[in-house]
């Protein structure tokens, strides 16, 4: 992966000027956040409308975006798997490995940063990480721009959503705008919580118990709405790492092989599992925290082995297929 920091960074620093957070704004579309979740804030430059919204989503499964009109940002972000892949590393244009697993999509509006070094501070600002990375699009954002601007339909939807024709600040907006509406929250576990009692079998149930509780210490990084605290960590996957995790972020010796720690939304539908893709199922990801993980220095010290009976551990299984959202999956208003 070949960042080119210095412009990069620039680029990053123009677009964060205009980011600052407006009041609270609803939904553009049907699939508004469940009464348990909180409001999603929007830039001041960026309020939700249909018609961003619609620019938005074309952009998303346009293949222009790639240096070769090869991918789109839907060929590793499939609404099918909530927005993620179901290979370890998705390929980019060229057919090139990918460096780390495609996350879920899901619920970004309410990520306080993106990547899984913690590195970009606003949603705007992530669309340009897989626009100029090399086994990604490859591809010049100023480039796209003049894509755009010899196709009339973008010209016309450009100027209705933002008041000005395709350029780097329509693309970034118009994208980060249709993302934001990604939202997940109708899984069995929210009926659950709806006071719906019948929502979760037994042994759904069973595993929800677990997953609360102390001796597993799931909860503690995979808390709240969205199942996580979006802190640091690293959860002993090796003893020695290939990627070095956020210290690529910091050049921090104390940050090598920590990694955001993701959500489990729908985490049953996006095998495989960790940021390179390594572990392939759920039983494999389970085994992994029941055994204690692999030493390394910075392991977290809530990594220890379970002691888990099989039984446990497929109750584990199945509550975390409960976090999978049929109605976020099948919504014909996200694609295409």
């Amino acid at each position: 992966m070949r960042l080119k920091i210095g412009a990069y960074i620039v680029f990053l620093a123009i677009l964060l000027a205009s980011c600052k957070q407006d009041a609270q704004l609803p939904s553009v579309h049907s699939n508004l956040p469940p009464d348990h979740f909180p409001a999603i804030s929007y830039p001041s430059d960026n309020a939700p409308t249909q018609a961003r919204f619609k620019l938005g989503k074309k952009l998303f499964y346009d293949v222009v975006m790639s240096r070769d009109s090869s991918i789109s940002c839907a060929s590793c972000h499939k609404p099918e798997w909530a927005f993620s892949d179901q290979v370890a590393l998705s390929p980019g244009v060229e057919n090139r490995p990918g460096v780390r697993n495609a996350p879920s999509l899901a619920n970004v509006a309410y990520l306080p940063y993106f990547t899984r070094e913690g590195g970009v501070p606003t949603l705007e600002m992530q669309i340009l990480v897989p626009i100029q990375e090399h086994n990604e699009f490859d591809f010049n954002i100023l480039l796209i721009g003049e894509r755009l601007q010899r196709d009339s339909s973008y010209i016309r939807m450009s100027q209705e959503a933002y008041g000005r024709d395709p350029d780097f600040f329509v693309i970034t907006r118009a994208l980060a705008n249709f993302e934001r509406n990604l939202i997940s929250g109708h899984s069995a576990y929210d009926d659950y919580l709806s006071e719906r009692s019948q929502a979760l079998a037994p042994d759904e149930l069973a595993g929800m118990n677990l997953f609360f509780s102390e001796r597993t210490n799931c909860s503690v990084c995979h808390s709240g709405f969205n199942f996580t605290n979006n802190s640091f960590q690293n959860n002993g996957l090796y003893e020695v790492y290939s990627d070095i995790g956020r210290k690529r972020l910091t050049g921090e010796e104390s940050d090598l092989a920590l990694f955001k720690v993701p959500s489990l939304r729908n985490v049953g539908l996006t095998a495989p599992y960790m940021h390179d893709g390594s572990l392939e199922n759920l039983e494999d990801v389970i085994n992994h925290y029941n055994n204690g993980g692999e030493n390394h220095p910075h392991k977290s010290n809530l990594i220890r082995p379970l002691g888990l009976s099989n039984k446990e551990k497929r109750e584990l299984v199945a509550f975390l297929h409960a976090l999978s959202d049929p109605v976020f999956i099948s919504d014909p208003t996200l694609r295409p």
